[in-house]
């Protein structure tokens, strides 16, 4: 997370020092989670039938290695090619952490603590990301954190033989190669649609989406068709695991993507430098990292899929506490509804956690993190370019930003709240 949330703290300087052309700058801040989108299913079905501790340790070498391309890159496509690496690399250690965790904890409540430490874990990151590249950036040394992190992912992927057993492999299975093409290529296709869209790339963005469309149809079809898919789609009909899949697309498409568009707010309507809009989103980001630790408590009182709906309906009143702005407002009007969201965010980090794995058998527990985190980061890319649209405005018109500000807050809230609602509907149909 401080590799994924990094750019926004010094994306202004990264652009320059590269000399990077007009719409640069939106591959730059999406290419990372274009990588792990479209690696998230791929890397755990290949952990579920390979072992999760070689895909992790591989997944630490392979993030090193992207970032070590970023921190030596002398061109923006160098930088964005070295940031889509960390993304494939980032997706084996995601993929597989939590099922890691789980063999060795010894039971329901140690896990349910793990993935509450996992859950802030991403608040963490997300909040230190752009202070440390917004701090290195004031002494000239925008490259330093990808040395920084190059340096983790080894250390990551070395230790990694002493800290987990190896996980038993699935017999007699292989990796749906064919499923993975048309997967991988499905979604790189949808991203980049989403991307060119926001550019104003019409005709670019339409010929990919219909090849996005193409490839998952056809991706659909191989996995009814295969003896060893990477999607059982039978456990859709789990009500639990369902309920999971719609709050990880609902946190895409809810908090992830509004919080993805503030810290361009707060630059451009707002008037902070990067540095202080990172402070501010640190509210949010600080917060949900300190409930999601505390938020284990939950595990023993709630199901996780009653966990699942309160965070998502405390996060849209949060969302919807963002709303409201008008010229001559401050900063502090904004702090009521980042810290409520902050909250409510970590409480649904924690449970998006706990139900990946819980939800899916215990071998198959690398695949039911892949898709739930796949989930999540295609809302997020759908969400943002959705409130970047809706948000747009001229420059120097501050009334009519503030006005596109208030629409998405009160659409990213409302999106959240409908999530809780389907959340907390599959859920008493689990208990019928």
């Amino acid at each position: 997370m401080l590799a994924y949330s990094g750019p926004l703290g010094n994306a202004t300087t990264v652009t320059a020092a590269l000399a990077a052309p007009p719409g640069a700058t939106m591959w730059i801040l999406s290419s990372m989670s274009t990588g792990l989108a479209v690696s998230l299913l791929t890397a755990g079905a290949l952990a579920d039938q390979s072992g999760r501790r070689r895909v992790f340790a591989l997944g630490a070498w392979v993030f090193a290695a992207g970032s070590v391309v970023c921190a030596t890159a002398s061109t923006a496509t160098q930088f964005v090619i070295g940031r889509l690496v960390e993304g494939a690399g980032a997706a084996g250690l995601i993929a597989t952490g939590l099922g890691l965790v789980a063999a060795v904890a010894g039971d329901a409540g140690a896990r349910s603590v793990s993935a509450s430490w996992w859950g802030a874990s991403i608040g963490l990151g997300i909040a230190l990301g752009p202070l440390l590249t917004g701090l290195l950036d004031l002494a000239d040394l925008w490259r330093a954190p990808y040395w920084l992190l190059a340096a983790v992912g080894a250390i990551i992927a070395v230790t990694a033989r002493w800290c987990f057993p190896e996980t038993a492999v699935i017999p007699g299975k292989r990796l749906d190669l064919l499923g993975a093409a048309l997967m991988t290529s499905g979604l790189a296709l949808l991203l980049v649609a989403l991307v060119e869209g926001r550019l104003g790339g019409l005709f670019p963005a339409l010929m990919c989406a219909g090849g996005a469309v193409v490839a998952l149809a056809a991706f659909a079809i191989s996995q009814i068709r295969s003896r060893s898919p990477m999607v059982e789609f039978a456990l859709f009909r789990r009500a639990d695991f369902l309920a999971a899949i719609v709050a990880a697309t609902a946190a895409g498409t809810g908090v992830i993507a509004l919080m993805s568009f503030a810290g361009t707010f707060l630059v451009t309507s707002m008037g902070m430098s990067t540095l202080e809009a990172s402070a501010t989103m640190g509210l949010w980001s600080g917060a949900s990292a300190v409930s999601a630790v505390l938020s284990h408590r939950l595990a023993a009182r709630l199901t996780g899929t009653a966990q699942l709906a309160i965070g998502l309906a405390a996060t849209g009143a949060g969302l919807l506490l963002l709303a409201g702005l008008e010229t001559g407002s401050t900063t502090g009007r904004l702090v009521p509804g980042l810290l409520v969201a902050g909250v409510a965010t970590g409480v649904l980090n924690a449970a998006l956690g706990r139900q990946a794995t819980a939800t899916v058998p215990p071998d198959r527990a690398a695949v039911g993190v892949g898709l739930n985190n796949t989930t999540r980061y295609v809302g997020a890319s759908i969400g943002v370019t959705v409130v970047a649209v809706l948000a747009s405005a001229p420059g120097g018109d501050i009334a009519a930003q503030l006005s596109g500000w208030n629409h998405v807050a009160v659409l990213t809230g409302s999106l959240s709240l409908l999530g809780a609602a389907v959340v907390l509907a599959l859920s008493r149909r689990a208990l019928r």
